[in-house]
């Protein structure tokens, strides 16, 4: 059995396997034919951080897939009301065949994946954001990008970093990222995958230097400057980070016809323009409707691993 838990966890070839599963599901879909492999499953989605994209494509999938999905808010079950989460864990393990979790801190994830008797998905925590870059890089597979990829990301040195830093590590591109002085990736994280990188060849830069990081990049992209739970520092925030807005003046650095990405939801006039963002709106949504299609081939990718 397998936990999905961050792509620290799994090999180049592991990744590969799963994306392109997801591609295989979503051609299938597209003409017209279900996959049927998790009928009769479980999922129970776990949210203690609300979400448009998470909760709809687990749902829709699993739906899709012929399973069913179970919706679970701290207001629906008693982890939101002090029973430990080994506890919770041990029950819900129990009765169904799969369970995501989208919670703040990552050592809660661990915990649960720890008493779990089936797989465990991490649909976001504060430290890892793993399903959204398997959609990503789906999204970089379709769009053809992959050959000689060089990303940038700019902005927060947060969840959305970290599993770039993981994926980069894993499948050897050259990752440039760039926040202000403060707010950089965690030490221990970047650590890893420098580590990691020596074996696969990747290249990974670090600079409080926004156009530096993206001159000649192929892809662009950035996450919101202010995550859930960080409500309280929005307007110190905006401060810090002017300058590190993806505008057109930004994108004339990168090497010619480079995509933007991101995650959603964006909040033009912060991290992007309003014209960069609209200007790559095909392939940022292309992007967020992936989720739904790597997400199909991680389930069924885990289910066959028990």
């Amino acid at each position: 059995m397998r936990h999905f838990l961050t792509l620290k966890d799994f090999t180049k070839e592991e990744i590969l396997e799963i994306v392109n599963l997801g591609l295989s599901i979503k051609k299938d879909l597209k003409s017209g034919k279900y996959n049927d492999e998790l009928k009769y499953k479980t999922l129970a989605m776990i949210f203690e951080k609300s979400s448009t994209r998470t909760r709809v494509s687990f749902e829709t999938g699993m739906f899709q897939l012929g399973g069913h999905a179970l919706f679970l808010s701290n207001r629906d079950i008693h982890l939101g009301r002090g029973e430990p989460v080994k506890d919770t864990s041990r029950v819900i393990s129990s009765m169904c065949d799969m369970v995501m979790i989208r919670t703040f801190e990552h050592s809660k994830l661990e915990e649960f994946a720890s008493y779990s008797k089936v797989p465990v998905i991490n649909g976001l925590t504060d430290g890892f954001h793993p399903v959204q870059l398997l959609a990503d890089y789906m999204t970089i597979l379709e769009y053809g990008l992959e050959k000689d990829l060089v990303v940038a990301y700019v902005g927060d040195g947060n969840n959305m970093t970290h599993s770039w830093l993981m994926l980069c590590a894993k499948l050897g591109f050259e990752l440039r990222i760039a926040t202000p002085k403060g707010y950089e990736v965690d030490e221990d994280i970047l650590n890893d995958a420098l580590a990691m990188a020596k074996d696969s060849g990747a290249v990974i830069k670090i600079t409080n230097d926004p156009k530096e990081a993206v001159k000649d990049a192929t892809i662009v992209t950035t996450d919101t400057w202010t995550s859930m739970g960080q409500e309280d520092e929005k307007e110190q925030r905006i401060k810090i980070f002017k300058g590190f807005m993806v505008d057109d003046e930004m994108m004339s650095l990168t090497k010619n016809n480079a995509e933007f990405l991101h995650c959603l939801p964006a909040y033009r006039g912060l991290e992007v323009s309003e014209e960069v963002f609209e200007k790559h709106s095909e392939i940022i949504f292309d992007e967020a409707q992936n989720r739904l299609h790597a997400q199909k081939g991680l389930m069924v990718w885990l289910d066959k691993q028990r």
